[in-house]
């Protein structure tokens, strides 16, 4: 992933309201049961809005991404967290995981660094031509995964999955595609691959979240 096209994007993920809201946002937090004894370390933070929710519930929240202009708190890959075993209590990542060149390492470092919970949000993996209008939309995408995919990685880290959730999430899709900058021919090849997701006349389209609840065991 390249770090400085994504601090340039910054502005454009702190503001997007489908980042910033959502049930699957809320579902998050009511997972990591906030407080203020509870550290958690945000992963991948982007925009920041897990740890802006986590900080409001009062939990003790480190951000951490490998672009600066996110303004994480540490700047540093998901493959290589830069801190002791067991040092948080809870570890999450939202979204970010299908940019990670090695999701095995990755969840293996969340694990790694977790005392108590990993939990993960992502892009269901649902087909290649969902996966040509992501790679088209943002050549930083990498992969989108399976369920069964996601209960393998956490199983090889070590962890015990609790609960799978899945829920639908819709984008604005001219404010979707403006955020990564595809426009033109590149655009219209995303609208025709994602048109059996389209809603409101291609306004909007839908894809599926993966929530994972997993614990150390």
């Amino acid at each position: 992933m390249s770090e400085g096209l994504w601090s340039s994007r910054s502005e454009a993920y702190r503001t997007a309201v489908e980042q910033m809201e959502g049930a699957d946002l809320d579902l998050l937090v009511e997972w990591a049961k906030p407080g203020p004894d509870v550290e958690i370390l945000d992963v991948a933070t982007g925009g920041g809005h897990v740890a802006r929710r986590l900080r409001e519930a009062g939990a003790i929240v480190t951000t951490l991404d490998p672009a600066p202009g996110m303004r994480p708190d540490v700047v540093a890959r998901a493959e290589d967290i830069p801190f002791a075993d067991a040092s948080f209590d809870v570890v999450v990542t939202r979204i970010a995981p299908h940019h990670f060149a090695d999701v095995p390492a990755a969840i293996a470092e969340l694990a790694r660094v977790s005392r108590r919970l990993v939990l993960v949000e992502d892009t269901l993996y649902e087909s290649e031509r969902v996966e040509e209008a992501e790679r088209l939309r943002d050549p930083t995408h990498v992969r989108s995964y399976t369920e069964a995919e996601w209960r393998s990685f956490l199983a090889g880290a070590g962890l015990e999955v609790e609960v799978v959730e899945f829920l639908r999430k819709r984008h604005p899709f001219d404010a979707w595609l403006a955020r990564t900058g595809c426009e033109g021919v590149d655009a219209e090849r995303v609208r025709e691959l994602l048109a059996d997701h389209s809603d409101d006349d291609g306004a909007t389209w839908t894809d599926t979240k993966i929530l994972l609840r997993a614990r150390k065991r």
